[in-house]
């Protein structure tokens, strides 16, 4: 069972229905893991059911799984149902692509776009109807790096061109129901060590980092449960840098 990191607060989240998209490996593992130890109950969706096993034996007896491939960037009912129920949603699944624009196949725009983008706004607009019906809600949408404003990329700019449009998705979202008790807000985390980094890309991160030090998935799953379990609506519609100060790569 995963226990409270020290000196972090948890509050208000016990009994709470939690699913996190991308549960099941990288930035969305680590989440869960804090939700779970939170007293959430917890719903992980993956789509390697093998891993999802392993992971509701660490998180515990309180936690579930939905097997669900996200790739063509489209919901299932039973996915979208389990959104309208929910009372906090973790939106930490997005497919990467490294490509200039002149090698993206149109098939890669309408993959990525679907994804990153509609699938997303698909789920939280589900969740946030339920969670205005009932009173309170939270949705946690992941952004990429350095998506917090209008920039140009060189080599992903099609992955990053969704991310960006998120905030406008995060903003709507407070503007609409945030006077129903439904908070959320968007982190763009910096170079995040995951398990799905090689070890070439892995090096040229952490060289592109302050302080040549990559961030690490429970730093950031700590920083997203402060977000979630403190006063959220606060910050509802906000977008939140969570890159050390990364200001060029």
């Amino acid at each position: 069972m995963i226990q409270n990191e020290p000196g972090i607060l948890y509050s208000n989240l016990s009994g709470k229905k939690a699913l996190v998209l991308g549960g099941s490996g990288g930035i969305g593992k680590a989440i869960a893991g804090h939700l779970a130890a939170s007293g959430a109950k917890l719903l992980v969706q993956g789509r390697n059911k093998k891993k999802l096993e392993e992971c509701i034996r660490q998180f515990g007896a309180n936690s579930s799984f939905i097997v669900a491939e996200l790739q063509d960037g489209i919901a299932s009912e039973e996915l979208a149902e389990a959104a309208r129920n929910c009372d906090i949603l973790v939106l930490s699944y997005a497919p990467f692509l490294y490509s200039s624009l002149a090698n993206t196949r149109p098939e890669d725009w309408y993959r990525l776009s679907l994804a990153c983008l509609a699938l997303p706004g698909v789920l939280a607009t589900e969740a946030a109807k339920g969670m205005a019906k009932r009173g309170f809600g939270r949705i946690l949408f992941f952004g990429g790096t350095r998506t917090d404003a209008i920039r140009g990329y060189k080599m992903n700019a099609v992955y990053a061109a969704a991310k960006t449009a998120l905030a406008v998705l995060v903003k709507s979202l407070a503007m609409e129901f945030g006077e129903q008790g439904l908070a959320c807000a968007m982190l763009c985390p910096g170079f995040v060590d995951t398990e799905y980094l090689d070890e070439e890309t892995r090096e040229k991160y952490r060289l592109l980092s302050p302080g040549q030090e990559l961030i690490s998935t429970d730093r950031l799953a700590a920083l997203a449960l402060r977000v979630i379990s403190s006063d959220m609506e606060l910050v509802n519609g906000s977008i939140i840098n969570a890159d050390k100060g990364l200001y060029s790569f």
